[in-house]
C-alpha cells in the first residue's frame, strides 16, 4: 500500500489497479471510502480501462478481427508500477504487454497520479499512445464512498444521506438492459438539486447519464454538517450506482460508455470511444474534498 498524507488527509492506494482504498479526514476521523466488503462488492475505486461498462456479447471488432474484454476492461485487475514521488504525491503506471495485446492490440501507457493539496485530493489520468496507429480506448472512474459516514457519537442510516448537484434540477437516465444501454430513458426529478439516497434507487442497476451539466456533486447528511465534494471536468458520461443494500454510493465520471443494445460491435464506431493519434497524450482528472 502506498500512503500519502498531510495535516488534513490520509490517503492509501494499492498498486493493484492503482486503487484508492482510503481517504481519511484527519479533523473529523471520517474515512470517506467504502470498506470493500466482498459480501456486497469487493472493490473500492476501480479504474475502468480500456473500456467502460459492458461490450455486446463481451466482444468487439477491430481491423476485421474479434476480441474479448470483460466488463470495464482489465486495468482494475492489473498491478501498476508504483512510484512515491513525495509524501503527498504518487504515480502508478501500467503499460501494454504480451498479455494485454491478446485482447487489446494497442500499445499504450496509462499513468494515474494522486496528489494532495491542503484538504483536497486530485486523481489525474494520463494515457499515452506509444504505438504507430491511433489508440482507441475509453476510461472511467468508479470510486465508492461510504454511506453512512461513520462519526463518533452520531448514528445515521443510508436514507439520512443525499447527493447535491450544482446545476441539475432533473436527471435524464438511460436505462440498462443486461448491462447495455437501451433506448428507454426516464426522468429522475431532484428536490432543489438533491437526490435522496435509498435502497430502492438502484433496484434497476446504475443511473447512467449523458451530457450531465454538473461539475460537482456533494454527499451530505441530514444528521450532521460534514460530507464530501466530488468535482470533475471533461467527462461526457456519468454513472451513479450502489450494490443492493450496500452502505456506499459510487460517483462515476466516464469518457466512454457501455455498448448500446443495437451496437454493431465495431470499436471505431463505439459511442464515446476516444481516438488518440500516435505519440499524443490524453488527460482527465477529478478531485475530492472532505468537509
Amino acid at each position: 500500500m502506498i500512503i500519502i498524507e498531510n495535516d488534513h488527509l490520509y490517503v492509501a492506494i494499492h498498486p493493484k489497479g492503482a486503487e484508492l482504498q482510503e481517504l481519511r479526514n484527519k479533523h473529523t476521523g471520517i474515512n470517506h471510502m467504502w470498506s470493500g466488503d466482498p459480501n456486497y462488492w469487493g472493490k473500492f475505486s476501480p479504474i475502468l480501462f480500456p473500456i467502460v461498462g459492458t461490450l455486446k456479447d463481451n466482444t468487439y471488432m477491430y481491423n476485421g478481427n474479434e476480441y474479448t474484454l470483460p466488463r470495464h476492461g482489465f486495468a482494475r485487475d492489473r498491478t501498476f508500477i508504483a512510484e512515491q514521488l513525495s509524501p503527498v504525491a504518487a504515480t502508478f503506471t501500467l503499460k501494454d504487454d504480451a498479455e494485454t495485446r491478446i485482447n487489446y492490440p494497442f500499445p499504450f501507457k496509462l499513468e494515474v497520479h494522486y496528489q494532495l493539496d491542503d484538504d483536497q485530493l486530485t486523481c489525474r489520468y494520463t494515457v499515452s499512445n506509444t504505438g504507430e496507429s491511433d489508440l482507441l480506448f475509453s476510461l472511467g472512474a468508479h470510486p465508492a464512498f461510504a454511506v453512512p459516514m461513520e462519526m463518533e457519537g452520531i448514528n445515521s442510516g443510508y436514507e439520512d444521506h443525499f447527493l447535491v448537484f450544482d446545476r441539475s434540477s432533473q436527471l435524464l437516465r438511460y436505462k440498462l438492459n443486461d448491462g447495455l444501454i437501451s433506448e428507454n430513458t426516464t426522468v429522475v426529478e431532484l428536490e432543489q438539486g438533491r437526490l435522496p439516497l435509498s435502497s430502492s434507487l438502484f433496484s434497476e442497476d446504475a443511473l447512467v447519464m449523458k451530457g450531465l451539466p454538473d461539475t460537482e456533486i456533494r454527499i451530505e447528511s441530514n444528521m450532521h454538517t460534514h460530507g464530501l465534494s466530488f468535482r470533475w471536468e471533461g467527462f461526457p458520461f456519468f454513472g451513479i450506482w450502489a450494490a443492493p443494500g450496500a452502505p456506499f454510493v459510487c460517483l462515476e465520471p466516464w469518457c466512454g460508455i457501455a455498448d448500446s443494445v443495437n451496437h454493431n460491435k465495431e470499436l471505431a464506431e463505439k459511442e464515446g470511444v476516444e481516438r488518440l493519434p500516435p505519440g499524443d497524450m490524453w488527460t482527465r482528472h477529478w478531485l475530492l474534498k472532505p468537509f
